[in-house]
């Protein structure tokens, strides 16, 4: 049950302090909703579950004896979300953690009781989840990206090791919700670089040979993907197309750099699950999730694939070597 893990935020109503306390002697089940899941090492935990039983584990919660965990994953069908939220609901979770904007969306829908702990919801404000950072209302707390305020630096990275790159492809996931301001910053952010983007929507994974084609009809430098996890979960197929195609790849995470793309600039998210953990212990302890305050990320990783690079014959400057946070290759 968590050998799978959730990888790569509607006003509710509010929810009285007394819903929330745990009782003595509780095993608290504690649903994990993604809309796709990685897999790990047969018999070790990944990075994921690690962070997250540690942090709990240090604020004296273990697992099995404590909690329990109920992990439900769309597996990159994100239609598949709303039915998976209601099964939580049903399996009477005492808390869902669910990861990406969509995923809250349907445990939102869901339910308007059970806390919900957020990772990686995009601007969850001006999504509508939350009525505000510092006060997010109902039952909903957790840990935002603003992912749009990246949008410029992957587009500066992308044109750092490519001065003269002129059109950048933006392969975007059409199931995985739309970010009126990620697309204004990237239009803004090109225009200002002299730089014409091209975007290539998918509907599924089997369309992504077909993505590639179309980079490569209309002459794209490079692509960055709009973070989702549908490109996460498809991060090797994506990693290969790009080199056969000899396109550099700018991402969100740095798994889809250990995967062979070329660079990511954004949020660890092996830490953010190690955040979410102590947003859990402190509902488990009787925190109201609409009260505790949507934290900010305030660390990006900067991973670089040197093998990746040298098989596409792109020198990488040494000034970007020295700011990169991690070398792979």
């Amino acid at each position: 049950m968590i050998r799978r893990d959730a990888l790569v935020a509607m006003l509710a109503l509010a929810v009285p302090l007394e819903a929330f306390a745990q009782r003595p002697g509780k095993v608290w089940r504690i649903g994990v909703l993604a809309p796709a899941a990685g897999e790990s090492t047969p018999g070790e935990l990944s990075p994921y579950s690690a962070a997250f039983m540690t942090e709990l584990g240090a604020a004296g919660q273990a697992f099995g004896t404590d909690y329990t965990i109920e992990m439900r994953s769309a597996d990159g069908d994100y239609r598949r979300l709303p039915a998976l939220a209601n099964e939580l609901v049903r399996l009477n979770v005492d808390i869902i953690i669910a990861v990406s904007p969509v995923a809250v969306s349907a445990a939102q829908q869901a339910s308007k009781v059970i806390p919900i702990v957020c990772i990686g919801a995009h601007d969850p404000v001006g999504l509508g989840f939350a009525a505000s950072l510092a006060r997010p209302g109902g039952n909903l707390t957790g840990l935002a990206t603003f992912y749009a305020d990246l949008i410029p630096k992957h587009l500066e990275l992308l044109k750092s090791i490519q001065p003269k790159i002129s059109r950048v492809a933006i392969l975007v996931h059409s199931k995985g919700g739309k970010d009126a301001s990620v697309e204004q910053m990237l239009e803004d952010a090109a225009r200002r670089m002299g730089i014409r983007l091209q975007r290539v929507a998918i509907d599924a994974a089997d369309q992504i040979p077909q993505a590639f084609a179309t980079m490569k009809r209309e002459r794209a430098g490079g692509f960055i993907t709009v973070a989702d996890a549908l490109f996460l979960l498809e991060r090797r197929q994506v990693a290969e197309l790009a080199l056969k195609n000899r396109l550099p790849s700018l991402f969100a995470v740095r798994e889809n750099v250990q995967a062979g793309g070329l660079m990511s600039y954004g949020e660890d998210f092996v830490e953010m699950f190690g955040q979410a953990a102590r947003y859990v212990g402190k509902i488990m302890k009787g925190a109201n999730p609409g009260e505790l305050p949507i934290e900010q990320p305030t660390k990006f990783r900067l991973t670089i694939n040197r093998k990746t690079a040298a098989a596409l014959g792109l020198p990488i400057p040494q000034e970007l070597m020295l700011r990169a946070d991690e070398v792979l290759g």
